[in-house]
């Protein structure tokens, strides 16, 4: 899959819908699920360093839950809860 690779008239990427079993999931599993970062221990790194942006707001807990309709931003590519 290949993430925010559209751009919309604003310049922002359209974040891709990116599927959950439950209701909530924890930032860290959605970065590894949306494929944003290839392993669990990247999860940890990129949020300490403040480059997870959650919803328009830089988001450095990992264990944040995400619900449907959150979008996430790592890199210039997003994922939105799905």
């Amino acid at each position: 899959m290949k993430f925010g690779r559209r751009r919309s008239p604003a310049g922002a990427p359209d974040p891709v819908d990116v599927p959950i079993r439950d209701e909530m999931i924890r930032l860290g599993q959605f970065l590894k699920l949306a494929n944003l970062i290839e392993n669990g221990s990247d999860a940890r790194i990129v949020c300490a360093d403040g480059s997870v942006v959650v919803n328009g707001e830089v988001e450095m807990r990992r264990g944040r839950q995400l619900t449907k309709g959150d979008v996430v931003e790592l890199g210039g590519l997003s994922a939105r809860v799905g």
